[in-house]
């Protein structure tokens, strides 16, 4: 810097040489040693005084390769030093500024050194975390599987166990329908084996009222010659004198003429059923008990009749029914 102020004697004023006499002037930490209570150029250690764009570069790689960066494996961010003023050292302040700005320029374009380190760092912790994500991503899928495959053997289970349970309760339907079907089939069987014995038992309870005989006239047959217009008995035609017998056992209660029947014997049964034996040429038991099979009268043709035969007429509560049923009903065969 000039100054204005005379010399001392004895000292000899030489003009301060300029840039181009000097040559370029690229001051050191010695010779740029700031006077005392100045500002201090602090010294850029290895590289970590790095711009933002820099830093940005390397976060942005480093999130690029993981895809998730935590703020705990954020590196810590290096805080770059301002332009410093120049405190009367010509244009080497400038020089060494840009000097400063090619060297981060070139430090920007290559990041080596920590950054480079870190970015390899969080590129490795990327991968890492890549890895366990689709890891765990795998093991999910997995799992849904195992569970769709656990939810589709459920399911046929339980399918097959419905099917089961069906065929199980068709084949017991149709066992009980056999059952059912046998257990008829024998009813009926131990009910007809029940009726047969039962009229074995009344055939030798009960007896054809006469023998060698003709039927002429049924029950319910129509014609002027019977007063009701029908015929309300069954006739026996048979020879003058066949025996006329007791059909079952009973009591005689009645025994006589009777107008157009000629000769009457009345026999009530136990039951109070009455048999009536008809235009009888005579009777040889009027009253009292009789088994069955005995002779009670012989057949004739008195009353209203066309020829020798026994009408037999079969009566309940006053009415009559038809004698053929009736005799067949008893396990007899006529």
């Amino acid at each position: 810097m000039a100054s204005n102020s005379p010399a001392p004697e004895g000292i000899e004023l030489q003009e301060a040489p300029t840039a181009g006499a000097w040559g370029e002037w690229n001051p050191t930490e010695d010779s740029a040693r700031p006077p005392r209570g100045k500002h201090r150029v602090v010294k850029q250690r290895g590289g970590l005084a790095r711009s933002s764009t820099v830093l940005g570069v390397g976060v942005i790689a480093a999130v690029g390769a993981s895809g998730i960066a935590t703020a705990q494996d954020r590196p810590q961010v290096a805080i770059s030093m301002p332009s410093l003023p120049d405190f009367g050292l010509g244009g080497g302040g400038q020089h060494a500024e840009a000097e400063g700005s090619g060297a981060g320029a070139e430090a920007a374009a290559k990041p080596t050194g920590i950054i480079a380190q870190q970015t390899a760092g969080h590129t490795d912790a990327g991968a890492t975390l890549v890895g366990r994500i689709l890891q765990q991503a795998e093991s999910q899928e997995s799992a849904a599987d195992s569970q769709a495959r656990a939810q589709a053997e459920r399911a046929a289970q339980e399918a097959a166990a419905a099917q089961a349970k069906a065929q199980r309760e068709a084949a017991q339907k149709e066992a009980d329908d056999a059952r059912a079907a046998a257990e008829k089939e024998a009813k009926e069987a131990a009910e007809a084996k029940a009726e047969q014995e039962r009229i074995a038992k009344l055939a030798g309870s009960y007896s054809l009222p006469t023998s060698a005989y003709t039927l002429t006239s049924h029950y319910g047959d129509a014609g002027s010659m019977w007063s009701s217009g029908h015929h309300t008995g069954l006739d026996f035609a048979a020879p003058t004198g066949t025996p006329a017998k007791a059909v079952a056992g009973g009591t005689i209660t009645s025994a006589g003429w009777s107008g157009a029947y000629g000769y009457r014997i009345v026999l009530e049964l136990e039951d109070g059923t009455e048999i009536w034996y008809c235009h009888l040429s005579s009777m040889s038991v009027t009253s009292g008990s009789v088994g069955a099979g005995e002779t009670i009268g012989r057949v004739g043709a008195t009353g209203n009749v066309t020829g020798p035969h026994l009408h037999l007429e079969v009566r309940k509560g006053g009415s009559t029914m038809d004698p053929l049923a009736w005799l067949e009903s008893k396990g007899l065969s006529v």
